[in-house]
């Protein structure tokens, strides 16, 4: 008889799965991770720079930031896996690594899941997920096991090899690996990126949901912004090995503190504008300038969405559609408006009246306006 695959979500007959070995309790001790003034680098080249940062116990973190900003090393960091050159890393209020003192990886009560998943080949995918229970008697990491198998799904699987199993597969083993210790930080590298987007949302959405299940602290590094939205309780934007923002989805969404933030979780049109009494003048009009220093200088932004049509002629400035592309649920229109000399990208809903040449009036939508003085530093 072959065997059926399973969500992670039942046993096939509608009943809930618990999380561990049965009679067991079902969430770990999640615990608080504080990184301090830690810098790092490679034979003298910076990769993190002075980070401070807390993680509540239970929540979820995604590191989020380009290749090379730092993230990923921030992470081993935490896991102990790198050592900083500076600052210190406190796990529940105790000093794990700084001046001194350094405790070990398999000390911390941290679980690491890369990206790759490393799974042992020539081991079974049991013995795969028993491989960190080494403190424990064989049956009982067995049980252990089995449970966290059985958790995402996979315990028909258990006596099969990596090699049988699809990519989203081996990333839910890698993650029973990572969570049967009941750790009380899960920190994941990059945990979704080797799937195909067909597999990655469900991929993901059932990974957060044994996440939160396990109640464990959880770090997830990501450069993807749309992951990090959907998946963290808080979100830290790096650059550079630095923090630029820390705050929710929401937060960094709607007040990004700099350009690079703002670019980071949207594409944007980028006007010109200097301030004055009445406001911020801009080839789009006067907008609000409340708060800004009189005759400063400063970068408008206008979101695809923010950009607002109008036939009548009665407001905004005057432009005219130069082209129309249809990408799903929205039309991306290209917009040429008078006094500027490169044109605006638009976004509307798919099947809109607007097509190729027609002459419109363009006004902006205030929610999707993000104005920064030029000039001011980027970290």
């Amino acid at each position: 008889m072959s065997k059926q695959h399973k969500t992670p979500f039942s046993n096939g007959n509608g009943h809930q799965l618990s999380w561990g070995a049965p009679g067991t309790a079902g969430a770990t001790i999640a615990a608080g991770l504080v990184f301090e003034n830690v810098s790092h680098d490679y034979d003298g080249v910076s990769s993190v720079q002075d980070m401070s940062l807390a993680i509540a116990p239970g929540e979820i973190l995604c590191l989020l930031g380009q290749s090379g900003c730092g993230k990923t090393t921030l992470m081993r960091i935490a896991a102990g896996v790198e050592r900083q050159s500076r600052g210190r890393v406190l796990i529940n209020g105790r000093e794990v690594a700084g001046d001194g003192v350094f405790l070990p990886p398999e000390k911390r009560g941290v679980g690491l899941m890369f990206q790759d998943y490393a799974l042992f080949p020539h081991m079974s995918i049991l013995d795969n997920v028993m491989f960190g229970l080494t403190n424990m008697p064989k049956k009982a990491a067995q049980m252990a096991a089995l449970g966290a198998l059985r958790r995402v799904g996979l315990a028909d699987y258990a006596a099969d090899y990596p090699h049988s199993l699809s990519g989203g597969e081996q990333q839910r083993v890698a993650l029973a690996r990572a969570l049967v210790p009941r750790p009380g930080i899960l920190l994941m590298d990059e945990p979704f990126s080797g799937l195909d987007k067909r597999l990655r949302d469900s991929v993901r959405d059932e990974t957060l949901a044994v996440i939160r299940e396990t109640r464990a602290t959880c770090i997830i590094v990501t450069h993807d912004p749309e992951e990090a939205m959907r998946m963290g309780d808080k979100i830290a934007l790096m650059r550079h090995g630095r923090l630029v923002q820390h705050g929710t989805a929401a937060e960094l969404y709607r007040e990004p503190v700099d350009l690079f933030a703002a670019r980071f979780f949207s594409e944007l049109n980028q006007l010109e504008g200097v301030v004055s009494d009445a406001g911020i003048e801009t080839p789009l009009g006067i907008l609000s300038g409340e708060g800004l220093r009189k005759g400063g200088k400063v970068d408008v932004c206008v979101r695809p969405q923010g950009l607002l049509l109008h036939k009548d002629g009665l407001c905004g400035v005057s432009g005219r559609i130069r082209s129309r592309r249809f990408v799903g649920e929205v039309d991306l229109l290209t917009i040429v408006v008078d006094g500027l000399d490169y044109p605006l990208q638009a976004r509307v809903r798919a099947g809109s009246l607007w097509e190729n040449g027609m002459d419109v009036c363009v006004t902006t939508d205030p929610k999707d306006v993000l104005v920064f003085e030029r000039g001011a530093p980027q970290i």
